[in-house]
């Protein structure tokens, strides 16, 4: 097994990419190479203290301690996808339910059918997959819908005028947002296995393990993210445009709604 001869030197080796992409950065005038760098750091504080936690939860073997943790990825996830869609209306708290009914639906209905087994070890990883992907979809159309809104607010005003609901009114700016948060999965179930050999395959192959035992746990998790995607976007996004209107169906001032 590849994985279990991986050291921090050629964990360090890898960073000489990152110092490429940031050399890429500042050649083009992109400025970039401050968020890469926090990237990293980041990436490196935060997995290795997930790698502890999920050490100590294995080693317990108790279920029911997977919970905590995955509801503090929804919070956190939640957070961060709050911040690419500053102007909407009570985001955070859209993106905690939508992100939470998301994990739950999509686990939930997985465990029932067998798609998963019921242990902290496949739980976990899958979780995090799923919120992952859900985090980054709802963000991308929520902040699509804000900028369709601001963008379309003469014509959704002029629907408003002539009596139409809050609903009929931006329904055109949903649906390009909910086309826009789920494009991502749907474009990535549809090329892989020709564009790209998804992570989950990847990582298996290297790990030792029959190609088709690869192929068929990269389906479930394939289907199961195009589910939690769709859930969390299309939650987020219905949730989400009300805050844009008030009770009398008129289009709200999006000023107030805006975070630093």
């Amino acid at each position: 097994m590849i994985g279990g001869h991986i050291g921090w030197s050629q964990v360090a080796g890898s960073l000489a990419l990152v110092a490429i992409a940031i050399a890429l950065s500042i050649w083009r005038r992109v400025p970039l190479e401050r968020e890469l760098g926090i990237a990293v750091v980041r990436s490196f504080v935060q997995l290795i203290a997930l790698g502890y936690v999920i050490k100590l939860i294995f080693e317990a073997g108790n279920l029911g301690f997977t919970v905590p943790l995955l509801a503090a990825m929804v919070v956190f996830g939640a957070f961060t996808a709050r911040h690419r869609a500053r102007r909407v209306p009570n985001g955070f708290w859209v993106l905690l339910f939508a992100l939470g009914v998301s994990a739950a639906a999509t686990l939930g209905l997985a465990l029932v059918v067998g798609a998963l087994p019921a242990t902290a070890r496949t739980i976990v990883p899958v979780g995090g997959m799923v919120l992952g992907n859900a985090m980054t979809s709802a963000a991308v159309a929520l902040s699509r819908l804000q900028d369709e809104v601001e963008r379309s607010a003469a014509e959704i005003e002029a629907r408003l005028s002539l009596g139409a609901t809050s609903r009929q009114a931006i329904d055109p700016a949903l649906r390009r947002s909910l086309t826009a948060g789920m494009i991502n999965v749907v474009d990535s179930t549809k090329t892989a296995g020709l564009v790209f050999i998804p992570g989950t395959t990847v990582g298996m192959l290297l790990g030792g393990a029959a190609p088709l035992d690869a192929i068929r746990l990269q389906l479930i998790l394939f289907y199961l993210l195009a589910g939690g995607v769709a859930i969390a976007v299309v939650l987020a996004a219905t949730l989400a445009y009300r805050g844009f209107f008030t009770p009398a169906h008129q289009l709200r001032d999006p000023s107030p709604f805006v975070i630093p």
